[in-house]
């Protein structure tokens, strides 16, 4: 089956990630990334591997720019990956003993997040449905990322993809507070009861952050994994103090908003 699918990456400035990532796709007979304008070297290291077939696109929205590099996949499978995503060995032979006549049209792909190389034994990103049918999904936006909708039955893998970022603590903070921003418009618009426990959570503001520390280090056993699973934990509980300080200087700009009353005689 392996012949039958195209990963697809999208890629801004990945030039810490990229190489390790395309390292693990060997076995693809093309790949297909879609970059937008990258101005470090992740242009120059996508050029080294002959399979990949290089596009730019200006970045709009991630389901807009995931739909875009989708659509240029020309077998029916796609593995859709960030360019921080590598494709473990155990994964590589799973996929390897799929059978075209399974009656799925995707797959769910749990995740191993990694602090500089080690996994952690507990960490909060969920899997993901990140193998499936070209013809049988299409991706929506959903707060600072993207959700797939597909159609069809739906099964599960059990080797994990690698979640392994190497970016700079700057480029870090710099996408968490942009991220922010795409959250705090989904959860001061979507109504509450469309909302799931994460995100109820996260309404409460201040109590959101302590909740991620807490789950992160003891109820997911981050504390065992050393100095990586503390500085798992402190990321993501500085991601959701950002959220945090985002909601409320929204809810203080939407109270302190002037009425205007129209008055017609």
């Amino acid at each position: 089956m392996l012949d039958q699918i195209t990963p697809v990456i999208l890629t801004y400035n990945e030039a810490p990630n990229l190489d390790r990532t395309l390292q693990q796709l060997s076995w693809a007979q093309r790949i297909v990334i879609v970059d937008s304008y990258s101005t470090d070297t992740t242009l120059e290291i996508a050029a080294q591997y002959p399979q990949v077939e290089l596009l730019q696109r200006q970045f709009d929205t991630h389901a807009q720019q995931w739909n875009y590099a989708v659509a240029q996949a020309q077998t029916e499978w796609v593995l859709s990956l960030d360019a921080d995503y590598c494709v473990s060995d155990a994964l590589f032979a799973e996929m390897q003993s799929l059978s075209p006549a399974a009656p799925y049209d995707s797959y769910w792909i749990p995740f191993k997040f990694c602090i500089f190389g080690r996994p952690l034994r507990g960490a909060i990103l969920p899997p993901r449905e990140a193998l499936f049918r070209k013809s049988k999904a299409v991706y929506i936006d959903d707060g600072h990322t993207q959700l797939l909708q597909s159609t069809g039955h739906t099964g599960e893998l059990k080797a994990p993809i690698n979640h392994d970022d190497r970016k700079s603590l700057d480029r870090w903070l710099w996408a968490q507070a942009r991220y922010a921003n795409l959250e705090v418009d989904k959860l001061m618009t979507m109504p509450a009861s469309e909302l799931g426990l994460n995100d109820r959570i996260r309404q409460a503001k201040v109590v959101a952050p302590f909740v991620v520390l807490v789950y992160c280090l003891i109820l997911r056993g981050g504390i065992f994994d050393g100095w990586q699973g503390w500085f798992y934990a402190f990321q993501r509980m500085i991601a959701e103090m950002i959220l945090s300080a985002r909601l409320i200087e929204a809810a203080f700009k939407q109270k302190s908003a002037p009425v205007v009353n129209l008055v017609t005689s």
